[in-house]
């Protein structure tokens, strides 16, 4: 069930855990990609686990063929440079208003982002891997050439589920196959995919990604 978002640095849509459990929650934060809004990924909640507390979050630039974006491009792997800084700063005031003011177990916080929303998540969680528990970055790339410093050598504590298809026409399967090796150097913790389709999330890698994340949740539970 939605609880009332609060004012934020970006618009937002909340979902409670369906599965109960006490707070503060284990949360997925939805970060969409262009073109679209925040209620874009929120079908693929009913298949994630219940225990997750749900924030989806709308990208802040309007896009001038519809919804929202979070850059423009100036060609695949190279956001526009204000735009793509404007989106990491609003982005990282929003996560930091997220473990403020609604009910999250901070040591439990996990991104899944699509297209644009990967290469979001990846800002976010290669700059403060402190920060986030794990990430799921489909159909999307690292924003190596942009004004961000990785911190590449701390990402221990940071799991990453990085899917792809081997069709994409739009952001070439190189961009994952290059996440991975970036991830692999890093001696992250990373489950890498590559699957049949084109820019799309499929039933299988949304089974594959639903698994990943319960079995995060399970490892972070036996932790506390």
């Amino acid at each position: 069930m939605p609880i009332t978002p609060i004012q934020s640095s970006l618009i937002h849509k909340v979902l409670e855990p369906e599965g109960g459990g006490n707070a503060p929650y284990p949360t997925l934060i939805l970060l969409h990609g262009r073109g679209t809004n925040e209620d874009d990924l929120l079908g693929l909640v009913p298949y994630l686990d219940p225990r997750l507390l749900v924030v989806s979050a709308r990208a802040p630039f309007q896009f001038s063929m519809g919804g929202w974006t979070w850059y423009e491009i100036l060609e695949v792997g190279n956001p526009h440079p204000r735009q793509f800084q404007e989106s990491c700063n609003r982005l990282a005031q929003f996560l930091s208003d997220v473990k403020q003011h609604y009910p999250v177990d901070p040591n439990r916080i996990f991104l899944l982002g699509f297209s644009m929303g990967t290469v979001m998540s990846f800002a976010m969680s290669l700059t403060k891997p402190k920060e986030i528990a794990g990430v799921v970055a489909h159909s999307g790339y690292v924003p190596e050439h942009t004004h961000l410093s990785f911190a590449l050598d701390t990402l221990q504590n940071t799991s990453f589920f990085v899917a792809h298809g081997v069709h994409d026409p739009v952001i070439p399967v190189h961009f994952g196959r290059r996440a991975k090796e970036l991830l692999t150097s890093a001696n992250a913790d990373l489950t890498y995919r590559e699957y049949p389709i084109a820019h799309q999330i499929s039933e299988e890698s949304l089974s594959d990604l639903s698994g990943w994340l319960r079995l995060r949740l399970e490892a972070l539970q036996e932790k506390k």
